[in-house]
């Protein structure tokens, strides 16, 4: 008989108290996947996946392990739970580890109100390999386009189900429909590519796969003829697609494990200027049909809309139980967890406030430039926030896009790049991280 997450994860709570666990939680996942990815007209590529994965992790006293599995029969659980009491009575004291406390625990959720799951049927794979098909043929009819090195579409559905010794006991499903296209113009040692696609919680609001196919093939046949710029200092304007990542670098500082090491250029600056005063920058787990959205976090606490940074200051780190315990502060309901590792902080759903103008003004107020739309390699010094990527895009003379570029690399000092950032308005809102364009003065850019 088929059992569902929720009793899985009840009899492996069971299994682990039988075997002497003092306190326990587990995690199972169950979900399938299919996707398609098509070449030169036809078929290259299909695969669907379908399984289940328990975590099962153990405490006795402040000693704990994990042990996970994608077997769910009975016997398995009694081994699982066996090992799992085994490697605790070996493993080494963390005074920081436990479980949440009964009255830290989320209540009355409704995961319903967050539209995390699409009712509507599962896409054939016929239907995918059309989109996929769809997409690469309108790359391909792109005047320049000389071929398409990926076109895919996929669709995936998963439950969760969180249970703890602690009377913790909550699910929830989530689907996705995604279409993603990779175009390349040019041909021998001037071949450049580009891409585009979309993902999305519900079918109806995926992007069309034509729009995504001809985006991709335009972008890659923009950058035909690019050249390397010139060396200096010059302001770069982050385009909406790439964005996120300087966000990505500020929220990675403010993580509360990094914090807890002591391995942070944020460490030293609660309380202080981050960012420029009219900026903040909200987390909010609870907008509907958004991919970071959750009702609880993975040790069963409630999530919630918080500003991480408000008006520029820097209010908070991002924090799971074990590391607000070891800064000797309360969890921001922020952890996440895979079956085979125990919870630590991550980020959900991430806004900045966006700035009264457009990309186009941001342009033409920035005189002479780089215009960066895509990004390679890092080299980001977690303790200094010293910052260098490779680059490419577009260069910029008296506010008109004259040329592309590549083979560039832009750095700076994340202490200082973030605080000159200037937004634009043309953020994506139904993505996971809504963050404009942005644009920062003086950056050291080293081309030819």
């Amino acid at each position: 008989m088929t059992r569902t997450p929720e009793e899985i994860s009840q009899a492996l709570l069971d299994a682990a108290r039988k075997v002497g666990a003092e306190a326990a939680d587990a995690i199972v996942i169950e979900g399938s996947s299919v996707s398609v990815e098509v070449r030169g007209g036809a078929l290259e590529h299909a695969e669907r996946s379908e399984g289940t994965d328990l975590g099962l992790r153990v405490l006795l006293g402040k000693r704990q392990a994990i042990v996970s599995s994608s077997d769910s029969r009975p016997d398995t659980l009694t081994s699982m739970a066996e090992r799992a009491v085994a490697m605790a009575r070996e493993a080494p004291e963390d005074p920081f580890a436990g479980l949440a406390a009964t009255d830290q625990l989320a209540g009355d959720w409704d995961a319903d109100a967050l539209e995390l799951f699409d009712a509507s049927p599962e896409p054939s794979a016929e239907a995918l390999m059309q989109d996929a098909l769809t997409a690469e043929a309108e790359a391909m009819a792109v005047e320049g386009v000389t071929q398409v090195s990926d076109a895919a579409a996929g669709y995936g559905i998963h439950r969760v189900h969180l249970a703890a010794t602690n009377g913790f006991s909550g699910g929830y499903a989530r689907t996705s429909r995604s279409v993603s296209c990779v175009a390349i113009s040019g041909t021998g040692t001037s071949m450049e590519r580009d891409y585009d696609g979309d993902s999305r919680t519900f079918q109806s609001d995926l992007r069309g796969a034509a729009e995504i196919g001809r985006t991709a093939g335009e972008r890659a046949t923009q950058l035909v003829g690019a050249r390397q710029p010139a060396t200096g200092s010059f302001p770069v304007l982050f385009d909406e697609r790439i964005s996120s990542s300087l966000i990505g670098h500020l929220v990675a500082a403010a993580n509360g494990a990094a914090i807890a090491r002591g391995a942070s250029w944020l460490k030293d600056r609660l309380g202080e200027q981050v960012l420029p005063e009219h900026l903040s920058l909200i987390e909010d787990p609870h907008r509907p049909r958004i991919a970071g959205s959750r009702p609880f976090d993975a040790e069963g606490l409630p999530t919630r809309r918080r500003a991480i940074v408000e008006n520029g200051v820097l209010t908070g780190w991002t924090l799971d139980l074990s590391s607000a315990r070891k800064l000797e502060m309360t969890s921001t309901g922020n952890a996440a967890r895979s079956v085979s590792a125990p919870p630590s902080p991550s980020n959900w759903n991430l806004g900045l406030t966006q700035g009264d103008k457009s990309r186009a003004d941001l342009l033409r107020d920035m005189g002479t430039g780089l215009l960066v739309t895509s990004m390679i390699g890092s080299t980001i010094n977690p303790n200094t926030g010293d910052y260098s990527r490779g680059a490419s895009g577009f260069w910029v003379e008296n506010g008109e896009i004259t040329h592309p570029v590549n083979e560039c690399t832009i750095a700076g000092n994340l202490r200082d790049m973030l605080k000159r950032i200037l937004p634009a308005n043309d953020a994506r809102t139904y993505l996971s991280r809504v963050v404009p364009s942005l644009l920062i003065e003086g950056m050291t850019l080293a081309g030819n």
